[in-house]
């Protein structure tokens, strides 16, 4: 038997970060790295078949498969910054919408002061709205790291509440000669969807010297510790929020459930095993999707299922994952675009582990107009607390664009 062992590639084993300097080179790295990979694993199925169990084998391949994800994360990321700087602008200098307001905002965080320009921004509730700036500084973070955001529609909305008439259909027809009478027919049905809600806040503090330092950038500083705060919360709700003081997670309307949905749940489909995923289920789910909607569909996973995917061949022997080919693309099963959701479950019994469909048809969040900020020097001196809130919403659009693959046998 040739036992020459494929050379892992060089350079790959390394920490990266993707930007526009280094992402093609990163590409290139990420298919040379998936080439030893599929190399190495075909190799290992050889010596399995032969009764050869080489843990050596067994712990390159994972060190491979590893270095591969950490790649792919970098063009991903790589690719969602550039889709959220061009929802920003060209990158050129922003213009202010508000000038006045926004220069006025800055200095009542600074030193408390209230300008007469800050007043249209006063609040019922003490607080204040942020310049249209922040309120989109913060919103474009959050679109970097809340993959769900990018992925599903995201609609503003300026009531209190959002609710959507579902057409259930039941209009009657027939056919009729040219002078037979045409009795009235049935009349289509609606049906009222709600979408949970909540509020989401964040509490950040800095001290008054911190504040009184003209270098700093209150708007980037602000932005930056919303996120961190929102992005984590929202995510997991975004997923499986189970609607009570939050929206209503993805993952909560499969089939199954009663009274979540007019259409009802979303359809499951079994992965063929009991503890993990056959090729057969991929193919499966992507046919259980009506064609309607595959031409934009795309899957979800998280990292953990994203590795033991990357080995899956179909009946010719071809490896159903592909990395990126290019920077702008992601990774890709059996033909559709891959996007990792780190709240998704992992691949254990009876575990939802992978979403495939149209995202932005099936699921929509709700921002409500404006994130609110309350400037509180009190509480905590000699820090300057930003009590800062946004009310945010989900729900599920349409289960006819989502399928949920199960793992069970």
């Amino acid at each position: 038997m040739n036992t020459t062992r494929t050379p892992i590639a060089r350079g790959i084993l390394s920490s990266v970060r993707a930007d526009s300097g280094n992402v093609t080179q990163i590409v290139q790295q990420l298919q040379q790295a998936f080439a030893t990979f599929k190399a190495e694993n075909d190799r290992q199925l050889t010596e399995l078949k032969a009764g050869i169990n080489d843990p050596l084998q067994a712990s390159k391949i994972a060190k491979i498969n590893e270095e591969i994800s950490t790649l792919q994360a970098a063009v991903d990321q790589f690719n969602t910054q550039a889709a959220a700087f061009q929802m920003n602008g060209a990158g050129g200098a922003r213009i202010l919408a508000d000038k006045e307001y926004s220069d006025a905002f800055s200095a009542h965080m600074r030193r408390g002061d209230v300008a007469a320009s800050l007043n249209k921004g006063t609040a019922a509730e003490g607080g204040f709205t942020v310049p249209i700036e922040w309120d989109r500084t913060i919103t474009d973070k959050l679109v970097i790291v809340s993959p769900m955001r990018d992925l599903v529609t995201v609609q503003s909305v300026s009531g209190a509440g959002y609710k959507k008439l579902i057409n259930m259909r039941g209009t009657g027809s027939g056919w009729v000669g040219e002078t037979s009478a045409r009795p009235e027919t049935n009349t289509p049905q609606f049906a009222e969807q709600g979408y949970g809600w909540g509020e989401l806040y964040a509490n950040p503090s800095a001290t008054q010297q911190m504040l009184d330092d003209s270098e700093l950038d209150l708007e980037a500083w602000l932005a930056g510790e919303v996120q961190t705060e929102f992005s984590l919360r929202e995510n997991a709700a975004f997923v499986s929020g189970d609607g009570v003081n939050k929206p209503r997670g993805l993952l909560t309307y499969a089939a199954g459930g009663t009274g979540l949905h007019p259409l009802g749940g979303i359809q499951v489909v079994n992965s063929g095993a009991a503890a993990a995923i056959t090729s057969d289920a991929i193919f499966n789910l992507v046919y259980a999707l009506p064609a309607a909607f595959t031409g934009n569909a795309r899957w979800a996973f998280n990292r953990n299922t994203h590795l033991g995917i990357r080995k899956l061949k179909d009946g010719q022997g071809n490896y159903m994952w592909q990395p990126s080919l290019a920077a702008g693309q992601p990774a890709q099963l059996a033909g559709y675009n891959i996007s990792e959701i780190p709240d998704m479950p992992d691949v254990a019994a009876n575990a939802l582990s992978l979403a495939f469909g149209d995202f932005k048809r099936a699921y929509k969040v709700l921002d409500r107009i404006g994130v609110r900020v309350l400037r509180d020097p009190f509480t905590n001196k000699p820090y300057i607390s930003f009590y800062t809130t946004k009310r945010v919403g989900g729900g599920l659009e349409n289960p006819e664009c989502m399928k949920f693959m199960r793992i069970a046998a």
